[in-house]
C-alpha cells in the first residue's frame, strides 16, 4: 500500500461528540533500528516482541468546534501536562493529510502508563500508538468502514508519524516494520510476523530491570539523526538486514543459543553506534554493565538460555523462554535486583497487541 491509501476522502461531519479509549503495549525490539530517513522511514527493518503488560492506557474524546485550528488539552495520570503538547502538535500536523477531521474538533486526551515514563521502555511506542488507535475508532464512528487488516495498517501507519518504533505496538507477537525480502513487509507500517515460529517462543519471557527511571541524557530523536554521515552506518543498515534473516531461521528452528548471539549482539551495537558518532554518548550506566555481565555468568554456569537486550537507554529487557521462568526469576531477585534503582523491575510476557476498553 501506498501512503495515499491511508487518506480518508469522505466522513460524516455531523457527528457532534464522542470519546473512545484504548490500550496499547509497548515493544521491544530483537533487531534494532537507529536512523531514520525524511517522514519516519526507517533506514533499516527491524523486528520486535510485543509486550504486554507494560502499556498506555487513552480515552479521547471529541467535541465538535466552529474554529480551523488544532485544538487540545493533554492529561497525563490524571494532571494536565504542557510538556508532551508539542509532541502531539507535531503529530497532527504530520497525519492532518490522512486525517482530516483533526482541525474540526476539541480533543482532550487522558493516557496513563503502567510503567515509568521517559525511562527507555518505549513509552513514546505505547502511547503513540494507543493515540493514533483512538483516532482510528473515530473514523468509524464518523462512518468509515474498515476491514480490520485495513484499520490496523492504518493505525501503525500513523502511529509511525508520531514515533518510528510505535508501529511496531498495534498487533502482536512479533511484528517486522521495514522493506526486507518478504514481500508483504514496508517503510509505511508494521506488519505481523508472517514467518514459522517454533514452541520455545510460546509466551516468551521479559523482565524489564529499572537500573535508570530518568529522563534519558540524549533523546532517542537525537540519536536518529546523529546516524546521518556516522562512519559505521552503511555496514549498521546492512548488519540488520543480514540478522532479521538470521533471526526468522532462528524462530523456526527454535535455537535458543542462536536467538541469544544474535539478540545480544544487536543491543551492544545499538549503543556502539551511540559511542562512535559524533557527538558521542553513553545512555548505558554502571549498573547496565553489572547486570550485563552477571547475565553471561549464569548462562555459563547454569546452562540457561537467559539473555539481555537493550532499548536506546540504561534499563536492561532480560529475556528468557517460559521453561525457565522460576529459575531466571529467582536469579533476578537474589543477583539482579540489587542493581536496579529501589531495586525495582517489571515482569512481562509477549502479548497480543492492542485492545479496545469498551464503553
Amino acid at each position: 500500500m501506498k501512503a495515499e491509501d491511508f487518506i480518508l476522502k469522505n466522513y460524516n461531519s455531523s457527528v457532534e461528540s464522542g470519546s473512545v479509549k484504548w490500550e496499547s503495549p509497548s515493544n521491544i525490539a530483537l533487531i534494532k533500528y537507529w536512523g531514520k530517513k525524511e517522514n519516519q522511514i526507517p533506514e533499516n527493518p527491524s523486528i520486535s516482541f510485543t509486550l504486554s503488560n507494560c502499556k498506555t492506557i487513552t480515552k479521547l474524546t471529541y467535541t465538535k468546534k466552529e474554529t480551523k485550528d488544532f485544538s487540545f488539552d493533554l492529561y497525563f495520570e490524571g494532571k494536565q501536562n504542557e510538556a508532551f503538547k508539542p509532541k502531539i502538535q507535531t503529530f497532527f500536523e504530520r497525519i492532518e493529510t490522512y486525517v482530516p477531521f483533526l482541525r474540526d474538533y476539541h480533543f482532550k486526551i487522558e493516557t496513563s502508563n503502567t510503567f515509568p515514563h521517559s525511562s527507555g521502555i518505549a513509552s513514546s511506542a505505547s502511547g503513540m500508538s494507543a493515540l493514533a488507535l483512538c483516532l482510528m475508532s473515530i473514523e468509524v464512528d464518523l462512518g468509515a468502514d474498515y476491514t480490520s487488516e485495513y484499520f490496523n495498517k492504518k493505525a501503525s501507519f500513523l502511529a509511525r508519524l508520531g514515533s518510528g518504533s510505535a508501529c511496531r505496538s498495534i498487533e502482536g507477537e512479533l511484528v517486522v516494520w521495514g522493506q526486507n525480502e518478504s514481500a508483504e513487509s514496508s517503510d509505511l507500517y508494521g506488519i505481523k510476523f508472517d514467518g514459522e515460529v517454533h514452541s520455545n517462543f510460546n509466551n516468551y519471557q521479559d523482565t524489564i530491570l529499572l537500573v535508570d527511571k530518568g529522563e534519558k541524557q540524549v533523546s532517542s530523536t537525537v540519536g536518529h539523526k546523529l546516524m546521518y554521515g556516522h562512519p559505521f552506518a552503511q555496514q549498521r543498515f546492512a548488519q540488520a538486514h543480514e540478522n532479521l534473516a538470521k533471526l526468522k531461521a532462528v524462530l523456526a528452528s527454535g535455537d535458543l543459543q542462536s536467538f541469544v548471539k544474535i539478540v545480544e549482539s544487536e543491543a551492544l551495537t545499538l549503543h556502539a553506534m551511540m559511542m562512535t558518532s559524533m557527538p558521542y554518548f553513553i545512555l548505558m550506566k554502571p549498573n547496565t554493565l553489572e547486570i550485563i555481565n552477571k547475565i553471561w555468568k549464569h548462562r555459563e554456569e547454569n546452562n540457561s538460555n537467559v539473555c539481555f537486550t537493550l532499548d536506546a537507554g540504561a534499563n536492561v529487557h532480560v529475556l528468557y523462554p517460559e521453561n525457565e521462568k522460576e529459575s531466571v526469576l529467582n536469579f533476578i531477585k537474589k543477583e539482579l535486583a540489587v542493581f536496579c534503582q529501589n531495586g525495582h523491575f517489571i515482569t512481562d510476557v509477549v502479548g497480543k497487541g492492542a485492545q479496545l476498553i469498551k464503553k
